[in-house]
């Protein structure tokens, strides 16, 4: 008989700091896969190619860890309450991007989790993603209980929002599976209403070559003209549809972890176009806005201010 219980995954994994913690057993995501699939034949997915890739293993986690039982999703918040300056000219920033890249910070404690739960039980096996690998870690955090996928298609937990981080931990123990927590969007439409591009083309579904996040982010061409004027300020990423959304305006939390307090908050169109790359290198070394590196982050701000 294993040691290794719900509670005690629980509150090691509390101890660490993740706040949400769901257990679910590693069934198929036939469901899933098949929304994924029509959202890539209508070409939702833009130039992120990757989404087409491995939709074995997205749909069944037993082709990435052939021994899986389990899924145990883990929520790390990352709210902090500060608001962006009235100044005129500031780019703003995603509130996920303020502080040190999430990666790193999770990794480090899935790393003590892993270990922890290792040392209880010498036959624990595992392989922790972080939304780098063919992982669908929303639609297990929706399995495990953790929340419901939002209209703007991020997970809602109804005591404290959206403003979290997803892990995902495939282990070959079994676990007590949580429940399901049932959608309570209900007749909301408030993140639909306020995205200014019009980017949640329907209930549950975003094209991405609309949305502002893909666009100052993960496009490495030129933004659309036809979306000049719209980006409400949003230098790299964008926060509108978690922002207007009810339950996070209710239930928010604060983060107690540091490391997600702001650093890079807003920017001016000149301090972007100042950046050389070694001053870009040294200031995002271990911040996710290193990702759209310093053409992406210049582009950016011409787009908004020029």
């Amino acid at each position: 008989m294993s040691k290794l219980t719900n509670q005690l995954v629980i509150d090691k994994a509390k101890q660490l700091g993740f706040d949400l913690v769901g257990f679910v057993k590693a069934d198929l995501l036939i469901a899933e896969t098949e929304k994924l699939q029509q959202w890539l034949d209508k070409g939702f997915q833009a130039s992120m190619g990757y989404m087409e890739k491995n939709l074995d293993k997205r749909k069944d986690v037993k082709e990435i860890l052939p021994i899986a039982k389990s899924v145990i999703s883990l929520t790390l918040n990352y709210y902090t309450p500060e608001n962006y300056s009235k100044e005129e000219g500031m780019g703003k920033v995603s509130r996920y991007a303020w502080g040190k890249d999430y990666h790193l910070v999770i990794w480090q404690k899935l790393d003590e989790l892993e270990t922890d739960l290792k040392e209880i039980d010498p036959e624990f096996e595992c392989l922790s993603y972080v939304d780098t690998g063919p992982v669908m870690d929303k639609a297990w955090a929706v399995r495990s209980g953790i929340g419901w996928m939002g209209k703007h298609t991020n997970v809602i937990n109804p005591e404290v929002g959206s403003w979290f981080f997803i892990a995902s931990l495939i282990t070959n123990f079994e676990f007590d599976y949580s429940q399901i927590i049932v959608d309570h969007c209900g007749t909301c439409t408030a993140c639909i209403d306020a995205c200014p591009t019009d980017a949640i083309v329907d209930d549950y579904v975003v094209d991405a070559n609309k949305c502002i996040s893909f666009q100052t982010i993960e496009n490495k061409g030129e933004i659309p003209i036809e979306l000049k004027g719209k980006f409400d300020n949003w230098l790299f990423g964008c926060d509108i549809c978690q922002d207007v959304c009810p339950w996070n305006q209710k239930f928010s939390q604060h983060t107690w972890i540091q490391e997600f307090h702001p650093h890079n908050k807003e920017f001016t169109h000149n301090e972007v176009m100042n950046f050389d790359n070694q001053t870009f290198k040294e200031q995002f070394m271990e911040s996710p806005i290193k990702r759209t590196k310093l053409k992406g982050l210049q582009r950016n701000a011409k787009f908004l201010f020029d």
